[in-house]
């Protein structure tokens, strides 16, 4: 493995030396074994991460058998964990939070809408009443 990374990070610099000699001839053959070696990286990258995630599949495992025999060693119920209640969490990012949907755009335009329309409203009736007083209070009938 030492080697093979070894390999690949001097593998790049030693060809940009071997490609100032000028033969033509060999691009086509660097180009397909780049190419090769490219595969090769990608393949093992996908399976050091396979390894490592199978690795942490059996730890976990081994982890959540342990704190059973605890659990029943103790008599203690598990908790029930609703993954709900963490979706419902606001993340404290703001940049992590779930995106709304047109709908729910939609939704909060025409509440803004109608807050605004309320809100014109209350204050031409506060005036009207204001205007009514004013006129009652000057005119007194007798």
């Amino acid at each position: 493995m030492a080697a093979f990374v070894a390999k690949q990070m001097l593998g790049s610099k030693m060809n940009a030396v071997k490609g100032l000699g000028g033969n033509d001839s060999e691009d086509g053959d660097t180009k397909d074994k780049d190419d090769e070696a490219e595969r090769e990286r990608l393949e093992a990258i996908k399976e050091a991460e396979d390894r490592r995630k199978e690795k942490h599949r059996k730890m976990e495992a081994e982890r959540e058998n342990m704190r059973q025999d605890i659990r029943d060693k103790y008599n203690i119920k598990k908790k029930e964990e609703a993954p709900e209640a963490e979706t419902q969490k606001e993340p404290d990012n703001p940049l992590m939070r779930k995106k709304k949907t047109p709908e729910e755009l939609a939704k909060e335009a025409e509440e803004a809408d109608q807050d605004e329309l309320t809100k014109l409203k209350n204050t031409l009736e506060t005036q009207v009443n204001e205007w009514k007083s004013q006129i009652e209070s000057k005119c007194v009938i007798q």
